[in-house]
């Protein structure tokens, strides 16, 4: 029997004792290699028979002011600047003024205003960013700066900001640590054990099982996460997983802590699409994700950000494209990666993720590799619309590139 869903209304202005970090020591690499995209995500397999999942539960909830697709659905701001790689070297001057540019053309209004406008000085905000593919196609801790520099500039506290991945120790290999970033929480919803065999505590659970929490959870009807194709057995898939029933449950750290989340994804595809803004969040907020890929891939993501706990709280999308990667994603591939010099701005996400789309095919066009035009790699993209989370028909976007 499914469980009921408890919604979430989290109000702004927790203390800093909310802040404790609720994970334990990082890790590395799982034994036998970590599986992040399960087999053919990003392809266009043969359609499968619609899975039922809790997306009407969400449906249910109320939207509120902040509820996506944000103050400007369909607007992505694209700004390129040069400066910001030269000779493998990021210039955080130039890509602090990218990022001050880039907020204020999507808002029409200055830094302080544009604070105001997404964010309350009361809010916890997590920076999420994508620590997977260092050193060559992760989010860069220099447009981290900038973000930071942007929320403390206009009265956040730097002690009412986390940054976040799924997985601890991917913080760590992408360079955020404490001290690339004192004052700053870092925080990974769970761990995972570099031996694939010390990741279950006495009790014989996972060591990262009350990171979880089961009120709030995505729920997709006979998909477990048991015997999944492309994990070499079920303990692999636990200590990845955590869990490996029907239920995809959110970490508690966007349930109970933060209250604002800035989404800042790296630029890349996996498979024929692409792995960016949606996919930062909708697979990597929650845990037993792994069973979702074959069967539901992007719709997933659509509907986890259906989520009250990400649609409420999801004030504005950056995607890192001062590199690129066309083709062998969503993990580093060298001859792939090209300097991009860009960041992109949107709170819509989905229109974000469109634009993205597009440009990526082009990419790959442009250097010889295969494209997949067909519409069904972005179905997920025009279903949010259809569920009023974004705005991706193109007569209806409005890209600003400066």
């Amino acid at each position: 029997m499914k469980k009921k869903y408890r919604s979430m209304e989290v109000a702004p202005g927790f203390s800093r004792r909310d802040f404790v970090k609720s994970i334990g020591a990082a890790s590395a690499a799982a034994a036998g290699g970590l599986v992040l995209a399960g087999p053919g995500f990003g392809q266009t397999a043969p359609p499968q028979a619609p899975v039922e999942t809790n997306i009407a539960d969400f449906l249910k909830v109320p939207k509120t002011a902040r509820s996506l697709p944000g103050p400007f659905p369909g607007k992505v701001v694209k700004v390129t600047d040069k400066r910001s790689l030269v000779a493998e070297k990021f210039d955080g001057k130039a890509i602090g003024e990218m990022v001050e540019k880039g907020i204020t053309t999507l808002t029409g209004k200055n830094m302080k205003e544009s604070f105001k406008l997404l964010i309350d000085p009361k809010d916890v905000v997590g920076i999420k960013v994508n620590p997977v593919g260092p050193p060559l196609i992760h989010t860069h801790p220099e447009v981290v700066d900038a973000v930071i520099k942007w929320l403390v500039d206009n009265g956040l506290p730097k002690g009412q900001i986390v940054i976040w991945d799924r997985f601890d120790y991917m913080l760590k290999d992408a360079g955020y640590t404490p001290d690339r970033f004192p004052g700053i929480a870092l925080e990974g919803l769970q761990t995972m054990d570099e031996e694939g065999n010390k990741w279950r505590g006495p009790d014989g659970n996972h060591v990262s099982i009350n990171n979880f929490d089961k009120d709030v959870y995505y729920f997709a009807k006979g998909i477990v996460g048991k015997g999944v194709k492309g994990y070499k057995d079920d303990e692999f898939y636990l200590n990845q997983h955590v869990f490996n029933g029907e239920y995809s449950y959110f970490g508690k750290l966007l349930t109970k802590k933060l209250t604002r989340i800035i989404n800042v994804a790296a630029y890349k595809n996996t498979g024929a699409s692409i792995s960016m803004a949606t996919k930062n969040m909708g697979y990597a907020s929650l845990c037993n994700v792994g069973r979702l890929h074959a069967p539901l891939a992007f719709k997933a993501s659509t509907e986890v950000l259906a989520a009250p706990v990400l649609r409420d709280k999801l004030a504005l999308n950056i995607t890192d494209g001062l590199r690129g990667q066309y083709d062998g994603g969503p993990d580093k591939n060298a001859q792939f990666v090209y300097e991009n010099h860009s960041l992109y701005f949107a709170t819509d996400p989905f229109a974000l993720d469109m634009l993205c789309h597009q440009e990526i095919n082009a990419k790959r066009k442009e250097m010889g590799a295969t494209v997949n035009e067909s519409p069904r790699l972005t179905e997920y993209l025009r279903y949010a619309e259809q569920l009023g989370l974004g705005v991706v028909a193109a007569d209806k976007m409005q890209i600003v590139r400066v």
